[in-house]
């Protein structure tokens, strides 16, 4: 509706349209304030007693709610605190002592923003380009497609918990790569429609959309938590670079060719992309589900 020119004028709808990130964020920004802060982070920087007081408030706000807390049968852990985590102990974790995660987080990452990013952001050329459709009308195109990357991990997301991380990884970025690879022959035939297309993309992103999120969720969980926040700074860095930033410049020069060949030759190289990222995470991925942080990673601040 911004970018009608009906509306608005072409040089301020967009401009409306880029506002509505601002705002999102200063939403986010402002939420931060209402969130504690981490027990686990509060107690690795020497806070104990504040960490406590934030456990007791959230198991008070659960009890209230009608929730039965029952006391765990959990090993106890003893940390040294600690004010930062040196960088070179960052380096020899990420390279050295958990190699074979940092392998699957940087296959997730780069895989699927060069699948996402390279088809999303050239979405609107192909349209335009190979559909004929007028460029005030392709945001009616982008609906279903934003409405399939939504419920994808909405309906798909409690899987990841009761099925397994590694079996819903590897199934979410394998169907994700076939699909892609099917709906992208079928579009070099001419065999679909504008709005073909956007049912075809609509499906693919169900399942690539829930593929998306779990990468950001691995490696945010799969490593110690005096380091997730680093770590999932430095694969979605990493992981952009390679995929996100080579993948539109790919698909708007195949684009440019005006042939419905060579962008699907595009397709195939990110098909291959997620089918190979599924394959690391069937041998490498970690079986987080239904496990605390501590025992899915060991805490670098641990002592024995």
């Amino acid at each position: 509706m911004l970018l009608d020119p009906a509306i608005l004028p072409p040089d301020v709808g967009w401009r409306f349209a880029f506002l509505i990130g601002a705002v999102l964020g200063l939403v986010i920004f402002l939420m931060r304030f209402w969130l504690p802060e981490s027990p686990r982070w509060l107690i690795t920087h020497g806070r104990g007693e504040d960490a406590e007081r934030v456990v007791l408030g959230i198991e008070a706000a659960f009890r209230a709610r009608g929730h039965c807390l029952s006391p765990a049968s959990l090993p106890v852990l003893r940390l040294r605190a600690r004010r930062f985590t040196p960088l070179r102990e960052v380096a020899k974790t990420l390279f050295r002592t958990q190699r074979s995660r940092t392998l699957v987080g940087l296959s997730l990452m780069a895989s699927q923003a060069f699948f996402y990013n390279a088809i999303f952001f050239t979405y609107a050329l192909v349209l335009t380009d190979f559909y004929g459709i007028r460029g005030d009308r392709v945001g009616w195109y982008l609906l279903p497609f934003a409405a399939g990357n939504f419920l994808g991990p909405v309906i798909l997301g409690h899987l990841f918990d009761t099925i397994g991380r590694r079996q819903m990884i590897t199934f979410t970025y394998a169907v994700s790569g076939l699909l892609l690879a099917g709906a992208g022959y079928l579009f070099a035939l001419g065999i679909l429609t504008a709005s073909g297309q956007t049912i075809a993309w609509m499906v693919i992103f169900f399942f690539a959309s829930a593929a998306a999120s779990s990468a950001y969720l691995t490696v945010s969980e799969t490593f110690p938590l005096e380091i997730r926040a680093l770590a999932i700074a430095f694969f979605y860095a990493v992981g952009t670079g390679i995929g996100g930033m080579g993948g539109p410049w790919l698909f708007g020069w195949l684009i440019d060719t005006g042939s419905r060949w060579s962008v699907f030759g595009g397709y195939l190289l990110g098909a291959a992309l997620m089918i190979a990222a599924a394959l690391v995470a069937a041998r490498y991925a970690v079986a987080a589900e239904r496990k605390p942080l501590e025992a899915v990673a060991r805490p670098l601040a641990a002592v024995d």
